[in-house]
């Protein structure tokens, strides 16, 4: 089967109660960007890729248009196996890991309806049908976070990601703390997520004033030379989330202990093929991360899902979505959400859900 079309759209998802608040941004509102490829045989797969706004990483939906615009030429008369188009579109245009994951989540949807089988089937076989998710607060007063912390224990959630930073370090270092009351105790895994936004000085005093308390910081500096310095000094383990840009990056990480797990972003990496080397990568030095994204609806979720769903349980951090926040579905029937803190792995072929395209309008190009 070979690549017969290609179809870009953009598709608006405002935040509901927003802003989702985060160190360096306050989040309204995004455009995701929706890639529809059409096979020589009449079948069709989706993909996705919704950045987190233009700071959050080295991406934006403008972006993701120009660079799939560049790209989607080139891969007319393309065989839709992963490996093959990945070289394809690096041979097209260099970088650009997140506006190529669409177009590799898209080709595994396609040849998942090809063979009949789920996306997962195709990375390797899934080894739960519930897959668990974890919550994710905005940067907000220590009170409303501790509140909204019970609210997701008692929902069933088994892990909590707390986001801090963007104010005096004395503030996240009470969140936590307060957080840490509600939970301690109950078994739900606890995150801390600067988002990048910590200075090495008050990454260090967040974990000597909490010594007590079994939270990984996630991504407490902005660069891995910062997370080098700090490394020797803090008493809690450290996951990297926005640094890891590549494979060759997380390869390098795990390889040199620099880091004791990730939190691994689908469309980041590049897609669901190279997500699958990164889960094989960190199977091989017993390292947990998650399989999970910035940002996006339901095509995007049933990836991350779908990859989460083959990851060994005992290194599976969860899978996140922006479903809570997010009002709608693009396939009312089948759409991804969590319950009970879990997400039921998408069943039928491909990522098993089929949006309805209407809601997407016209695309903004067609190749």
């Amino acid at each position: 089967m070979k690549i017969a079309e290609v179809h870009v759209h953009q598709y608006g998802l405002p935040v509901r109660n927003g802003p989702y608040r985060l160190a360096r941004a306050d989040v309204w509102s995004l455009i995701t960007t929706l890639v529809k490829l059409v096979g020589d045989n009449g079948l069709v797969g989706w993909g996705e890729t919704c950045p987190l706004g233009p700071t959050y990483a080295e991406a934006h939906p403008a972006g993701a248009v120009a660079a799939l615009s560049e790209m989607a030429p080139g891969l007319i008369g393309a065989e839709v196996l992963p490996v093959p188009l990945h070289r394809r579109m690096d041979g097209l245009l260099h970088g650009h890991n997140y506006a190529k994951a669409a177009v590799d989540i898209a080709a595994h949807d396609l040849l998942g309806k090809q063979l009949g089988i789920s996306v997962s089937d195709l990375l390797g076989g899934a080894v739960t049908d519930r897959v668990p998710s974890y919550y994710s607060t905005s940067v907000g007063p220590p009170d409303d976070t501790a509140r909204l912390a019970a609210e997701k224990l008692a929902e069933g959630y088994p892990r909590l990601q707390v986001k801090i930073g963007g104010r005096p370090v004395e503030e996240d270092i009470e969140t936590v703390r307060k957080v840490w009351e509600v939970i301690r105790g109950s078994g739900m895994r606890l995150a801390v997520d600067a988002n990048r936004s910590l200075t090495t000085r008050d990454a260090l005093r967040l974990s000597r004033e909490c010594p007590d308390i079994p939270f990984v910081m996630e991504q407490p500096c902005d660069t891995l030379e910062e997370l080098q310095k700090i490394r020797p000094q803090v008493g809690h383990a450290i996951y990297i989330d926005e640094s890891g840009t590549s494979l060759n990056t997380a390869i390098t990480a795990a390889g040199t202990g620099l880091i004791d797990g990730f939190g691994m972003k689908v469309t980041r990496i590049g897609g669901l093929a190279p997500m699958r080397a990164f889960r094989d990568l960190c199977a091989a030095r017993n390292l947990p991360h998650t399989c999970d994204d910035s940002w996006g609806g339901d095509i995007i979720a049933a990836a991350c899902t779908h990859v989460g769903a083959t990851v060994a349980p005992e290194l599976l951090e969860g899978v996140w979505l922006a479903a809570d926040s997010i009002d709608g579905h693009y396939d009312q029937e089948n759409g991804i959400r969590a319950e009970g803190g879990h997400i039921t792995r998408p069943q039928g072929p491909g990522l098993g859900v089929v949006p309805d395209e209407t809601l997407f309008g016209a695309p903004v190009a067609s190749f």
